[in-house]
């Protein structure tokens, strides 16, 4: 068991399914406190902190989906949502709303393990690579500069509005710059969970993400197509 271990946070209703996996990421070494709703998220919050919270989307009282948002609004702490309702419409608003990752019920214990993983990696970033001294969590780039901790995102100091997936996709490309990304690696990274080869979503973000980042998306400088192989981004702007 690690010295220092990653505090998690369960909150759901379920009495049976909060013991049992309170017992099995113990195991696996996390410090885990479990609750049944929001208002008991906020009284362990008010006293201490959590590295990832795992929110259940149909609570009693104050639904999943507004915990999540009130979450977003005082913290960068990550959020992966369950719910019995797999529709792919609750997993975009959940997603929408910042949470990190959303896994339908049932779920096998060791998947949502692997998602802990998955999602305390990605946020374990801290600092891109390359380049002079940075604050933890601070990125530039052209006249751009990337707090992640705030999630903002500021030309020249006058903010760009971003969505959640936009951002997301941002950050992951800042904290790999020049090194080129498939679109598999992409999907991995972004959504944590599996997708079929003909999975095309990603090009639609980077589109959308081009368009609030490039002088010219059809000429990108930051995020470069590498034919038959992905993405690249180019934090210095290169042209070609």
């Amino acid at each position: 068991m690690e010295s220092n271990p990653r505090r998690l946070l369960i909150v759901d209703d379920d009495a049976g399914l909060r013991d049992l996996l309170k017992r099995y990421l113990t195991q696996e070494g996390f410090e885990v406190t479990a609750v049944p709703d929001g208002a008991a998220m906020d009284r362990f919050l008010s006293r201490g902190q959590a590295d990832l919270v795992i929110l259940d989307l149909m609570l009693p009282g104050e639904d999943g989906l507004s915990v999540a948002r009130r979450l977003r609004a005082d913290s960068d702490v990550p959020v992966i949502m369950l719910s019995a309702r797999g529709e792919d419409v609750d997993r975009i608003i959940g997603l929408e709303v910042g949470a990190d990752d959303y896994i339908p019920k049932p779920f096998n214990p060791r998947e949502l393990l692997a998602r802990i993983r998955a999602v305390l990696r990605r946020r374990s970033g801290g600092t891109a690579e390359g380049g002079g001294e940075k604050v933890p969590g601070t990125y530039s780039f052209g006249p751009f500069r990337l707090n992640a901790a705030a999630q903002r995102l500021t030309r020249e100091g006058k903010e760009v509005p971003l969505t959640t997936g936009e951002f997301t996709l941002l950050r992951i490309f800042v904290e790999r710059p020049n090194r080129v990304l498939s679109r598999d690696t992409l999907l991995d990274l972004i959504k944590g969970y599996e997708h079929t080869p003909f999975d095309r979503s990603i090009d639609v973000r980077v589109a959308r993400l081009r368009g609030k980042i490039e002088a010219d998306s059809k000429e990108p400088r930051f995020i470069r197509t590498v034919w038959g192989e992905g993405y690249l981004f180019a934090p210095e702007g290169d042209a070609a």
